[in-house]
Parts: structure tokens; C-alpha cells; sequence
């Protein structure tokens, strides 16, 4: 295994300066991320929100240096344990990688090769990392399958992905990225494709493998509520960029960006009645090629003005890890005065 006896238990494990990628096309340059900096401590959940194409699985990738050689342009800095990724070649890349990070994509029915029995697709990265020998790399893959709760794990060795449901395909692939005993996760909408037990299931499979290992893991989702428990801090993502950056709790209890309490609004509550209509955001994110000027949420925003058309919200600091960028956000007298115009008498929020 990875040599995780070696490795501090506490800092910075993860520092994301001022990352841009953007993909060359035809029409122009699509700005995916566009100046994204963030921190991530030794341990500790970070949770990635956005609607799709906010650009969530683009910094993921980014971060990893799993984007296409050619057609991407990209700036910044990625410090991974104090060194620059961004400085590497694809090559030496290559030795962090299953055994300093690792990937769980979202739809395991494509990530995992139909050809190759489940024991042996994780048996791989050992061999190739590790370099272990076929039977410590079958023995070590038969306990990573006992770890993420797979019944019957021996039997699962010889079967081939479709022989698998896909709670059990997923937890397979959660075993080939905790191969190697990685120091960051990632988990690039994990339980998507998912019904709400098995949700519930891998969420907190990932989170106590987290806690066992004292490993980082980055959630990316679209779905606030996934989350909510699972995370320390947030980042909310929107056309390319953070918009709020905040612990979990603080959030939920304190959202400040209109776009994270669009978010919020759309999720289901338990204590509406059945059949309650989900607010829903109305209209589309931005073009990415031609971002509109000052805010990029001020066309879908209830509470814009023209300043916030005009000019782009600087970052304001609620508290020392509380950030968030806009004009008017929630709590302000626009946003009073707003919701007070768009709440009909009687009616509830």
C-alpha cells in the first residue's frame, strides 16, 4: 500500500490558485473555470455545487490533469502537498495518480472495462503503482471489496461488471480508487445514477473510508442536499466561478449569494405537501464564450439591478470562512424589499 504512515495527518493538502481552463473551439474560447482559488485541508470534505455546466467536473480535472493535451489553454497554480501540479508532465503525473489521488466517476457502467472481471480492475493500479505481485494484488482487492460492504466479495472477483448491480458496480469503483490508499478523493456525482437507499449507502461509505483514512475527498454534485451531511465546507460554482464559499453548516444557516438560495429553493422539503410544484431557476447559465458583463447570475437573478449588470461583485468576507460575490445578497434591504414584492399576502416562503 501507499506509504500513509509517512504522511502528516493535518495543513494544507490541496491549494488552488487562480486556476483558468478554457477549451478552443470554432465559436471562440469556452471559459470552463475562470479564476477558481480555494484551499483544502488534510481530512476534511469539500463539496463542489453547481447546476451542469457550472464547470464542476472541469475543475476536477483540472486539478488532476485529466484534460485533453490539445485545445485546452490553462493558468494558475494547483499545490498538492506543496508541489505544483501544474508544472508536470503527463508523465510524472502519472506517479500521483491512483496513489495520491483518485477518481470515482459518475456512471460506473461506463468507467469500468465489460471485459475485465471486477477483481482484476482492481488488481491493476496495485500492479501498475504498487507494483505487487498478482496474488498480494488479489488479496488486497478481495479486502478493499470486504471495505466497501460488497456481499459475498470473493464470488465478486470473477464476475464482470454487468453481473453486478449498480450500487455494487459503484462500490466497485469506490475499491479501485481507494487502491492504493490515496490522500485526496474525488467523487465526481457518485450517486447519481442511484436510487435514494443506495444513495444514502455510498455517501456514507465514502465518508467513513474518509474518516479511516484520514483521506480529503472533493464532492462534486449538482444536488445541494447530497451534501449536506457529508461535507465540511462548500464551494457553490456558477458559469465557471465561485460564487459562495462557506463551512456546511454556516450555508445552510446563512446563505448569502441569490444563486445558492435558488439552489436551496429547489430542493424537495419534507414538510410540503404532496405534489408541491420545486422552484425551479428560471432561465439558462451564460454563455461561456461571451460571458455577460459585471455579474454573471444578474440576468436569472430576482434581486439584480444595473449595477450588478455593469460592474462584477468584488469578494465580501461574511467572516474569516464565509465569502461570497454579489451586490445585493440575501439579507440586504434589496433583497427585503424584493421579497417583499414577490410574495403575494398569505402566501409562504
Amino acid at each position: 500500500m501507499s506509504d500513509t504512515a509517512l504522511r502528516p495527518e493535518s495543513g494544507t493538502l490541496l491549494d488552488v490558485r487562480h486556476l483558468r481552463t478554457a477549451f478552443e473551439t470554432e465559436r471562440g474560447l469556452v471559459r470552463a473555470v475562470d479564476d477558481v482559488s480555494f484551499t483544502l485541508e488534510r481530512g476534511r470534505a469539500l463539496g463542489v455545487v453547481g447546476e451542469s455546466g457550472s464547470g464542476k467536473t472541469v475543475l476536477a480535472r483540472s486539478i488532476m490533469g485529466l484534460l485533453p493535451a490539445r485545445g485546452v489553454q490553462r493558468e494558475g497554480e494547483v499545490l498538492f502537498a506543496g508541489t505544483d501540479l501544474r508544472a508536470l508532465q503527463p508523465k510524472q503525473m502519472r506517479r500521483f495518480w491512483g496513489r495520491e489521488m483518485a477518481m470515482i466517476f459518475q456512471d460506473p457502467m461506463t468507467s469500468l472495462n465489460p471485459l475485465m472481471k471486477i477483481g482484476a480492475q482492481i488488481a491493476e493500479p496495485l500492479r501498475v503503482h504498487l507494483h505487487s505481485s498478482k496474488d498480494d494484488a488479489r488479496s488486497v482487492a478481495l479486502r478493499l471489496l470486504t471495505d466497501v460492504g460488497i456481499p459475498e466479495p470473493e464470488k465478486r472477483l470473477d464476475q464482470y461488471p454487468h453481473e453486478l448491480s449498480g450500487g455494487m458496480r459503484q462500490r466497485a469503483m469506490i475499491a479501485i480508487a481507494l487502491a492504493c490508499g490515496p490522500t485526496l478523493l474525488f467523487a465526481d456525482e457518485p450517486t447519481t445514477a442511484l436510487d435514494v437507499t443506495v444513495q444514502a449507502q455510498i455517501l456514507d461509505l465514502i465518508a467513513a473510508q474518509r474518516r479511516d483514512r484520514n483521506m480529503s475527498v472533493i464532492l462534486v454534485t449538482h444536488d445541494l442536499g447530497v451534501v449536506a451531511g457529508h461535507t465540511d465546507d462548500i464551494v457553490v460554482m456558477y458559469a465557471g466561478q465561485i460564487v459562495e464559499r462557506a463551512p456546511t453548516r454556516t450555508l445552510f444557516s446563512d446563505m448569502r449569494h441569490p444563486y445558492t438560495e435558488a439552489l436551496m429553493r429547489s430542493i424537495p422539503q419534507l414538510d410540503q405537501p404532496p405534489h408541491t410544484r420545486l422552484q425551479a431557476i428560471g432561465g439558462r447559465p451564460p454563455d461561456l464564450i461571451h460571458p455577460p458583463a459585471g455579474c454573471r447570475f444578474a440576468p436569472r437573478c430576482p434581486y439584480a439591478d444595473e449595477t450588478c449588470t455593469r460592474e462584477t461583485p468584488p469578494a465580501v468576507h461574511a467572516d474569516a470562512d464565509h465569502t461570497f460575490t454579489c451586490w445585493h445578497p440575501v439579507g440586504s434591504p434589496r433583497w427585503a424589499t424584493m421579497q417583499t414584492r414577490a410574495m403575494p399576502e398569505g402566501s409562504v416562503s
